[in-house]
């Protein structure tokens, strides 16, 4: 079949380098305002699910490698590749509902936010990723690590089935079941997945009858005690608290001081049957034995995922530039963050924080079981540079490198979903354990071995 006649069976848009508007598309591939130099020579712009078969075999007839985007949302913009094909599916939108069976339909480019208000109006939720302009799409491929995952479990595993589109563009459907070891690695590959996912049925969860939040701002001098009390008294909390360090400037609702202090926050989210519960449940980190060196406390604050989701808006704004990179590891997070402190004190924009959630997955291992995704160590810290000047670029993204190099060598790993992929030709590799990736490349081989896509990015 002809070139021509392949790109007809298309019903989307086909965007191809030179095309006057190429600039405009390939610039809005990636949510970051940090463009990435990487061109690919065709980006098809999917109609809906029919186009997915039509853009794989365009893309074999021309010797093009393949890389999926869902909603653009990684920090390092892995899918937009150089010399190749760009398939997005930003306009595969649909979310169907079936309140029988608990269960929910979903396209790869729905974000987390607008599901999570869909699941609201009816009483039903879904781990969600933070930030609810993510999309589900590369979201659930990398594990996803979301709102409520100590108690349920990394995103991927409510996931029941998936439909995907394989390297000879066969339409085919996996779960547990059928095309069992696919399904296994859609549950965690991220964007080094060697099929593209036009489609996921997702288990529904009973919505909490109270989400309620607790927080305890300290001076960043108290890093280490405040990070050691607090992950000492996580031990005391049930899975359904969320609980989340961070060091970053203090917010304006939090001091009147002037220039704001960087402080290290300690943030808690209790989802709960009632009220009632949801106290009991953060009742804890009442017990702080230095609360006098406080800057800042809001305890039993009742909210809501639309107020997470407007709270995670105004740390990652749409208009900035990012870069971020993760870390598991072994070393306590009073060690971890006594390191990172230093670079968030010096750090060249006021906006640039570090995250340290505290069991970001589940410490059940029921939960993480028949996934690619993996668990790497008992700490994890995610460092991002947040700025708005692209005169600022390079001071930027270096000081994320120096701030990741002060921790490296304590690491254990890092995660596929926000690691800087372009910081280290191991860092996808060292996404996973040994096992893990040996079985991820044998099946890439055996269901894609022509190397028809793109595997992860590199420097």
């Amino acid at each position: 079949m002809s070139r021509q006649r392949q790109a007809r069976r298309i019903e989307g848009e086909l965007v191809q380098r030179g095309d006057a508007d190429y600039a405009a598309v390939r610039a809005s591939m990636v949510w970051n305002g940090l463009k990435p130099d990487r061109f690919p020579e065709v980006i098809v712009r999917a109609a809906s699910e029919r186009d997915v078969p039509g853009a794989i075999a365009l893309a074999r007839s021309r010797g093009l490698r393949i890389a999926v985007r869902s909603g653009g949302h990684s920090w390092c913009g892995s899918s937009l590749r150089s010399d190749g094909m760009l398939i997005d599916l930003s306009r595969l939108r649909r979310c169907d509902i079936d309140m029988a069976s608990a269960t929910a339909t979903v396209q790869p480019a729905v974000t987390g936010g607008e599901l999570a208000a869909e699941l609201v109006a009816r009483g039903l939720s879904f781990p969600t990723g933070h930030c609810g302009s993510v999309a589900v799409g590369g979201y659930l491929l990398s594990g996803g690590l979301g709102w409520n995952s100590g108690a349920l479990g990394p995103a991927c595993r409510s996931v029941y089935e998936m439909e995907a589109v394989t390297a000879d563009g066969e339409v085919v459907r996996c779960s547990e079941d059928e095309n069992p070891d696919l399904f296994w690695a859609a549950r965690g590959a991220g964007p080094g997945f060697f099929a593209v996912v036009t489609g996921f049925r997702l288990r529904l969860h009973r919505i909490p009858g109270a989400i309620m939040s607790f927080t305890h701002a300290f001076p960043l001098a108290y890093v280490e005690e405040v990070s050691n009390w607090a992950t000492e008294t996580a031990q005391e909390l049930d899975p359904t608290v969320e609980l989340t360090l961070v060091l970053a400037t203090a917010a304006p609702h939090m001091t009147k001081q002037r220039p704001r202090p960087k402080v290290i926050t300690v943030a808690a989210t209790a989802f709960a049957d009632s009220g009632d519960q949801a106290v009991q449940a953060l009742r804890p980190l009442e017990n702080c034995p230095f609360a006098d060196r406080s800057l800042f406390r809001e305890a039993y604050e009742p909210t809501s995922p639309a107020a997470l989701y407007e709270a995670s808006s105004d740390l990652w704004p749409a208009e900035n530039r990012y870069a971020a990179d993760t870390l598991w590891s072994d070393a306590d997070f009073g060690t971890l963050l006594a390191r990172l402190s230093d670079a968030v004190d010096s750090a060249p924009s006021d906006k640039s924080l570090v995250l340290a959630p505290v069991s970001p997955a589940s410490h059940d291992d029921d939960l993480l079981r028949d996934m690619a995704f993996s668990v790497l160590g008992e700490s994890y810290v995610v460092p991002y540079a947040i700025w708005d000047d692209p005169a600022e670029d390079d001071i930027n993204t270096r000081w994320l490198r120096e701030a990741m190099s002060a921790v490296e060598p304590l690491g254990t790993g890092h995660y596929i979903a926000e690691a800087d992929l372009t910081a280290g030709a191991t860092r996808a590799e060292r996404s996973f354990t040994t096992s893990d990736w040996q079985r991820l490349q044998a099946l890439r081989a055996q269901y894609d071995p022509e190397g028809v896509f793109h595997s992860y990015l590199t420097p």
